[in-house]
């Protein structure tokens, strides 16, 4: 008797690549982690090695393919990939230059310019984005300055989907939720754009061949099978963004649900129809969604993984187990942390960057009212984000819709708490799960036959419960105060910068 198929999804993200192989029921088999390191070679650079972020999936595909070699077969893998990172390549695939990631900043000045010369918002127009100095159309600009003719000879600039499935196929191919992501890609027409390209110094035969997700990508090269174990000639399918391979992990197939992803970057996502982009807010990207025919509203809140562990570095440089003193921490302090607020480094996403940093510190304050006045203000930098997403996309997101919760903040019950106590709705999550990994497997059944054709009906088949925690009322007076002055302190920071001051201290 042949042994049951399997399906292996694979996230890429900024810090980890992660494979869980899944049986075609979508119960989990097996789970490898391989970290993946950034560099920061100079200041707002941020960058990753192409060859490194290779071998990191290689290591996690053995591990996978070991445990498969007994209970079934693999029948296809698709990738849930991190998007605004890029990279160039030569005519061998060899990289001329790391990956520029979505976290550097070395084209902020370039993105100013294009701000005020109202180019930005004519991108913003094509492409549903708002130029960002960490995405492919403005780091590329940025080396079309500094090398030009480094970018004129690269056969391929890649993001980091497209790269892999090179290495895997032989074939840079991607689809349209992660191509738009690096503002070259044509929204009206799922194009990609001459007139982006060239104010990018590149050309449309540069980049990658573009594909619905879900569709064949080609077959694992030998190469590839030896180098990850898995066997020659596996079905690759092309994938998505982590996001939107979230949201189909957790079972999101209709519009109104609100999801927050807490990776290294937060992010908030709710699926809509089509919109016209001249009325969303400047924040806000409108992006492809994997499913044809709908569309994913999110916004980037801000790098808020990275401040939490940041921060855990701070506080306790030599524990072996930071979250758990984290996590002690974060229940020491009481609701509203003593008075004590935090604002993001970079300000408000709702306002654009401005300034951060504790507002209120008394000698009195503990590590414990610090870690919750940081998981607060962030907190309420989320329901900021879920009023501006209500009203951005009516039916999008309503006021009482749960908010599912994906990545590290499911691993703490005390923050799921704290999140849903400070924007006053539910929090659904389900911490053991792999949701963009999962997404990415559905793509992967559908794609290679094993879960029938049709992703919607794959998707509500292999949904999974989910934990809720509703907020507690009694706590919502004090949250509504926190959340009002958390909105003032930003503003007076946002205004600090603009007016060019200096300096986290304000009066309240």
């Amino acid at each position: 008797m042949d042994a049951q198929p399997l399906l292996l999804g694979v996230e890429v993200g900024t810090s980890a690549v992660k494979a869980v192989l899944y049986d075609c029921n979508g119960d989990e088999r097996h789970s490898s982690r391989c970290a993946v390191s950034l560099r920061t070679p100079h200041p707002g650079w941020v960058e990753q090695e192409p060859e490194e972020l290779w071998q990191a999936l290689c290591t996690a595909l053995r591990s996978v393919a070991s445990s498969a070699a007994g209970p079934g077969r693999i029948a296809a893998l698709a990738l849930a990939a991190q998007a605004g990172s890029v990279t160039t390549l030569n005519d061998a695939g060899e990289a001329l230059t790391p990956f520029i990631t979505w976290l550097d900043h070395r084209a902020q000045p370039l993105v100013e310019r294009w701000t005020k010369d109202g180019r930005a918002a004519h991108i913003r127009r094509r492409t549903g984005w708002h130029p960002h100095a960490g995405l492919p159309l403005a780091s590329l600009a940025w080396l079309a300055q500094q090398s030009p003719e480094l970018l004129k000879r690269a056969a391929h600039i890649l993001d980091v989907h497209s790269y892999l499935l090179l290495r895997l196929t032989g074939r840079p191919m991607l689809d349209f939720s992660n191509a738009a992501e690096m503002l070259l890609l044509e929204r009206a027409t799922a194009t990609w754009s001459e007139e982006l390209c060239a104010l990018a110094g590149a050309s449309p035969g540069q980049l990658p061949t573009l594909a619905q997700a879900g569709q064949g990508a080609g077959h694992l090269t030998a190469e590839a099978a030896q180098a990850t174990g898995l066997p020659a000639e596996l079905p690759v399918v092309v994938g998505g963004q982590d996001q939107c391979c979230a949201a189909l992990g957790m079972g999101v197939v209709e519009t109104g649900r609100p999801m927050l992803a807490t990776g290294t970057a937060w992010v908030l996502t709710t699926l809509t129809p089509d919109l016209a982009v001249e009325r969303l807010p400047e924040s806000m990207a409108l992006n492809f969604h994997v499913l044809p025919g709908l569309y994913t509203l999110s916004q980037l809140l801000g790098g808020f993984g990275a401040v939490i562990a940041w921060w855990m570095q701070i506080l306790w440089p030599e524990a072996s187990d930071r979250f758990a003193l984290w996590e002690a921490a974060l229940e020491a302090s009481p609701p509203g942390a003593r008075g004590l607020r935090f604002a993001p480094m970079l300000g408000s996403a709702q306002l654009g960057e401005g300034r951060g940093g504790f507002v209120g510190l008394r000698l009195d304050h503990t590590r414990a009212d610090m870690v919750r006045a940081l998981c607060e203000g962030i907190a309420c930098e989320v329901r900021w984000a879920l009023e501006a997403l209500s009203a951005a996309a009516p039916g999008g997101a309503s006021a009482t819709s749960p908010l599912l919760l994906s990545g590290g903040a499911t691993r703490s019950r005390t923050l799921m708490r704290l999140l849903a106590d400070a924007t006053g709705r539910p929090v659904h999550a389900a911490p053991e799960a792999h949701w963009p990994a999962r997404g990415a497997a559905i793509l992967a059944g559908v794609g290679a036959g094993v879960l029938g054709s049709d992703v919607v009906a794959a998707t509500r088949a292999w949904r999974r419960p989910m934990k809720e925690i509703s907020p507690d009322p009694t706590l919502q007076p004090g949250y509504l105060e926190c959340y009002a002055d958390y909105r003032a302190v930003v503003a007076r920071l946002h205004e600090r910068k603009a007016q060019g001051q200096g300096g986290a201290a304000v009066s309240m």
